[in-house]
């Protein structure tokens, strides 16, 4: 291959809407996309959500057919581990020791899930949900167990759980906080999905601490925690989070501060090296600041942006993130960005006990984020009010007779 190559690194969501952008946008030459997995390059959604539940054929997982790939002309390895990286020289070495130059490089490794550092956190039984692999395991897993254990009250936590409990598995939710989600949505919606679990025969446990996983004959037979006390499971689902994939960017000498550092035009730290996807810290213009957002939306739009960049365009990333989850009847949509701790009061605007509402984020009467519950079509006005950074009138925010529109 020679040194006029674009070369895409991790073919997953973001790597494969990378490639599609760059052959729109009239790319012509060689174009790599390299994936540690044998799989084609997937959406990460329906893995706790529709495909975990059996909705969704497997198929509706790929971005693309794999007769796309051939017809874009992009050289597509499969099952192929980039071992180094040489910034210096323009070059990839790869695990069966071939190498690899590249002309521009993006680098969309993704993430990957935080281990629990707890003694029997090695058995078989004890799952993690990142791959199709992984949700297949869980599927086969409901249709068995009776009774399992998950560790961690986040996002991946709750839908597994919902998914579990739409089997007919009995769930306890094992979660560090007082709340599930309180770091990310605070305590008052924290507690909606709270409820939401329990009115469906999930058992929490708040505020604990686990020690250990228990096993007999090499499968888990419960949950030890702090306080002594043990929680019976057949299997356990661990979401304590995940962290950036950056060792091939570290080991290059680029820039690394909780994912790959880059501009607001994806560009790392080296001119010709980009980064997209969970992997990136972004300099966000509309914040002011570096974020890495984990979530699909930012997976299939920044890659796209970072491909223009590729390519020389002027381009910068600055959408709004987004995210999204379905957890029994509850469908959700939430709009923009909020640290922990970092906004004054949350007003809401419809049926909170009914979850058919609205609740804004706000810091100094300006909305920061919006979530939208079981109320749909509104994305785009809430975009629009974080986007404005202007005061608005609280009351006409908790109004449901006052459009977003006219705000």
């Amino acid at each position: 291959m020679d040194a006029t190559a674009h070369v895409i690194v991790g073919a997953g969501l973001a790597g494969a809407q990378a490639a599609r952008t760059l052959r729109e946008e009239g790319y012509q030459g060689p174009l790599v996309l390299i994936g540690e997995e044998d799989e084609l390059p997937y959406e990460r959604p329906p893995l706790s959500k529709g495909y975990l539940l059996g909705k969704d054929p497997r198929e509706k997982i790929y971005v693309h057919p794999a007769e796309w790939y051939q017809e874009q002309r992009i050289d597509l390895r499969l099952g192929t581990a980039v071992t180094s990286l040489d910034p210096a020289a323009h070059r990839l070495t790869l695990a069966d020791g071939s190498t690899l130059d590249y002309a521009r490089l993006l680098l969309t490794t993704g993430a990957s899930p935080r281990k629990l550092p707890v003694p029997g956190a090695g058995l078989a039984g004890v799952h993690y949900l990142r791959r199709v692999a992984d949700s297949d395991r869980l599927r086969t897993l409901f249709r068995s167990a009776r009774r399992i254990a998950v560790i961690g009250a986040g996002w991946i936590g709750l839908e597994v759980t919902a998914a579990a409990r739409a089997a007919g598995v009995e769930v306890t939710v094992l979660e560090s906080l007082e709340l599930p989600l309180l770091r990310v949505l605070g305590r008052e919606m924290a507690e909606v999905f709270a409820g939401l679990h329990q009115e469906h025969g999930v058992e929490f446990r708040f505020n604990a601490q686990v020690t250990e996983i228990l096993g007999a004959d090499g499968a888990v037979t419960g949950v030890r925690l702090a306080d002594g006390s043990v929680v019976p499971a057949e299997a356990v689902l661990v979401g304590i989070g995940i962290r950036p994939s950056t060792a091939l960017a570290e080991q290059a000498g680029l820039t690394v501060a909780d994912g790959i550092t880059t501009d607001q035009r994806l560009r790392s730290s080296d001119p010709d090296i980009f980064a997209a996807g969970d992997v990136a810290s972004a300099h966000h213009p509309l914040f002011d600041r570096p974020i890495r957002v984990e979530h699909w939306a930012n997976a299939v739009h920044q890659p796209r942006t970072a491909a223009r960049a590729m390519l020389g365009q002027d381009v910068a990333y600055d959408r709004v993130p987004y995210f999204f989850t379905d957890q029994y009847d509850l469908g959700m949509e939430y709009t923009g960005y909020v640290e922990p701790g970092g906004y004054d009061r949350v007003i809401c605007r419809g049926d909170v006990p009914g979850r058919e509402f609205i609740a804004f984020w706000t810091a100094g009467d300006r909305v920061l984020a919006g979530m939208n519950v079981n109320v749909w079509d509104v994305t785009d006005p809430i975009r629009e009010l974080v986007r404005a950074k202007r005061a608005v009138d609280p009351a006409r925010l908790a109004d449901p007779d006052v459009p977003l529109t006219d705000l």
